[in-house]
């Protein structure tokens, strides 16, 4: 187990894999500060088992769009740390929350181009820059990717180019934050059954297209992502950093 001192803040984490990321990384022995935009009972909800596990758990509300929010969030952030854990620093960054907006290239608007980047590639440059005196020396940042950085499907034209510029950003923070001791690497899965994906998912012959364009013969699941995050905040992951680490099942090799 690793020590219960360790403390890992993860965005979005009261649903889909930000939710099953924070309770794979609480089975590790951390305990785990989630955030949340709106859903305040279902983040609540999210402590509430990983408490019920033994381990220490809070929510913060955050808007990660919104970067003039971020001082505000970590002076929150800050008298939490202390008033729950007596301390002024937590280990692992785990960069997950997410939206989409699915369109062809030709349908793509300014509006929607703008809300996908301020939540995928600006909120997560600007928050993680606001959070390097929080992160402890020997810390973690893990951001979230996607296989639609690899192959090309129609309809993420707006969305993958945001990841792949996250992936070009966890690469230089790897070499900056080097000296520290901070590791970053990009996690990046291919399509998961959550909420996030339940509309594609729906649509007819969709799934078994999907099983069908992936090696292990299935979409994935929360659990399939979520362990993965949770190993790379282990000792056991101290030497990975500056990678791309995709975990699709083979999708479209």
């Amino acid at each position: 187990m690793e020590s219960t001192n360790k403390i890992a803040l993860i965005t979005g984490g009261s649903r889909g894999l930000g939710k099953n990321t924070a309770k794979h990384i609480a089975s590790k022995g951390i305990d785990v500060i989630i955030t949340y935009r709106s859903k305040k009972e279902e983040a609540e909800a999210v402590v509430a088992e990983i408490e019920q596990s033994g381990q220490k758990a809070a929510a913060l509300q955050l808007d990660t769009s919104d970067t003039k929010s971020f001082d505000g969030f970590f002076e929150n952030l800050k008298a939490l740390l202390n008033e729950k854990w007596n301390r002024d620093q937590f280990k692992f960054l785990i960069n997950n929350a997410g939206i989409d907006r699915a369109a062809p290239f030709a349908q793509t608007t300014e509006e929607s181009f703008d809300e996908l980047f301020n939540v995928h590639f600006k909120g997560v440059f600007f928050l993680t820059q606001k959070a390097l005196p929080f992160i402890a020396d020997g810390g973690r940042i893990i951001n979230l990717s996607t296989g639609l950085a690899r192959f090309s499907t129609p309809g993420y034209i707006a969305y993958a180019s945001m990841k792949g510029a996250i992936e070009v950003f966890t690469r230089y923070l790897a070499k900056e934050l080097g000296s520290r001791g901070i590791t970053a690497n990009a996690v990046a899965p291919g399509i998961t059954r959550t909420d996030f994906t339940q509309h594609a998912l729906s649509h007819p012959g969709l799934e078994e297209m999907m099983n069908k364009s992936t090696a292990l013969g299935r979409v994935g699941e929360p659990d399939d992502i979520g362990g993965v995050i949770a190993f790379l905040c282990t000792e056991d992951a101290r030497w990975i950093t500056a990678q791309r680490i995709e975990a699709s099942g083979g999708m479209f090799l």
